[in-house]
């Protein structure tokens, strides 16, 4: 167990200059988490038997859920009139499951802060709209980056019918159900690893205790009593040091439900069920749950984000050297060349005129042909000859 971090400071929210003084969410002050990120790479690895967890490209997704005290910063940087409602009152006033994160002020004037034994647990009372405007805030450099466009371009309209997706180019997101399976479930190592049932590296249902050393294979959700209980219930994040996934994720089952991007209806999905949930059912990678996109009146439900990786161009040699092993599990490549050979709508091979051809597998692509030039944009899998990039039809493209 991880010790009980007391901050020094009793609010977050501090004056400076007439104005707040605003944190970088990826470098904290002492004492408060960093929003921290793990590569999950394997791209393009099977799919798990409940048809979810198959990725095509390598990602790098949150360590921990997005904490109190990060939203604290989110809401001082953005809602001091907050005409898109981020902030919900509940979060303070609710004395059993709220974030305690409180506003001060008036209108065009708030500020926030959170209680200091609340700052490093996972924030509650987000709408999958709130964490969607939370990527696109972080996409836009944090600040007063825009919450608006970025990785998803949030209209009245897509939002009341619930149609917004991500965008192309996307460089911070809401988990997809996909990335959000993977990380939790996937055995990672190669491209046919298999898959856990539970996201703490076991078949096996977890332990529900908080003890001074974490034992491994536990979780924070209700078995015979609450983790905790009253009245924090959720852990500090990464609480059980030794039970994190295979890629490195923490509190991917129990602690809080977290929104990713599928939908269902009118629905946004959930994942990893909470500290309420009675019982490990709901931890399972079987186990799949939704709700309404609006709702925010409830304190089991928060979220963690993804990030694109960095993304770098490779000649066709380089491509099958030993390294791209162990660089592809982090890193993006781009290859180009003349189509060689063409599998239309599966893959191609280009030649960029080493003669060390590198077939692209990118399913659903259109518009390239025999002798085209292209490039493609995707992780690596396979080894020496037999490399392979796996790439998104829409990260295809063909050179004039």
């Amino acid at each position: 167990m991880k010790a009980l971090v007391f901050v020094v400071m009793a609010v977050l929210a501090l004056l400076c200059l007439g104005g707040i003084a605003q944190a970088d969410v990826f470098n904290m002050p002492p004492g408060l988490t960093n929003l921290e990120t793990v590569g999950v790479g394997n791209a393009g690895n099977a799919a798990d038997a409940t048809g979810y967890g198959s990725v095509s490209y390598n990602y790098n997704i949150g360590k921990y859920e997005v904490t109190a005290t990060q939203y604290t910063e989110f809401l001082n940087a953005k809602a001091a009139t907050d005409p898109y409602g981020l902030y919900n009152t509940s979060m303070w006033s609710d004395s059993y499951y709220g974030c305690k994160i409180q506003r001060s002020g008036s209108s065009g004037g708030y500020t926030y802060s959170v209680a200091s034994d609340y700052a490093n647990r996972p924030v509650n009372y987000v709408s999958y709209w709130d964490s969607l405007r939370f990527a696109n805030w972080l996409g836009n450099g944090q600040g007063n980056g825009d919450t608006e466009n970025g990785a998803y371009t949030l209209t009245p309209t897509g939002i009341a019918n619930n149609t917004i997706t991500r965008n192309a180019g996307w460089k911070w997101a809401v988990t997809s159900e996909d990335e959000w399976y993977k990380a939790a479930y996937y055995k990672g190592g190669s491209a046919n690893a298999g898959y856990w049932l539970y996201p703490t590296k076991s078949n096996t249902s977890p332990a529900n205790q908080v003890l001074p050393t974490d034992p491994g294979n536990s979780a924070n959700y209700y078995v015979g009593g609450y983790s905790i209980g009253s009245p924090y219930y959720r852990t500090n994040v990464g609480e059980f040091e030794n039970s994190a996934s295979a890629y490195g994720t923490f509190d991917q089952g129990g602690n809080v439900w977290e929104w990713n991007e599928a939908m269902t209806g009118a629905y946004r999905c959930l994942r990893g069920g909470s500290f309420y949930t009675d019982g490990g059912y709901y931890l399972q990678a079987s186990s799949r749950y939704n709700d309404y996109p609006t709702d925010e009146d409830t304190g089991v439900i928060g979220f963690r984000v993804s990030e694109v990786v960095h993304a770098y161009g490779i000649n066709n040699r380089a491509a099958s050297d030993p390294i791209m092993s162990t660089a592809s599990a982090r890193f993006n490549f781009r290859v180009w060349g003349k189509v060689t050979i063409l599998v239309s709508g599966n893959s191609f091979t280009v030649d960029d005129g080493s003669g060390m051809p590198v077939k692209v597998v990118a399913p659903g692509f259109s518009g390239i042909q025999d002798e085209d030039y292209a490039c493609a944009l995707g992780a690596f899998s396979g080894e020496g000859s037999n490399r392979v990039l796996n790439a998104q039809a829409s990260d295809v493209v063909k050179l004039q």
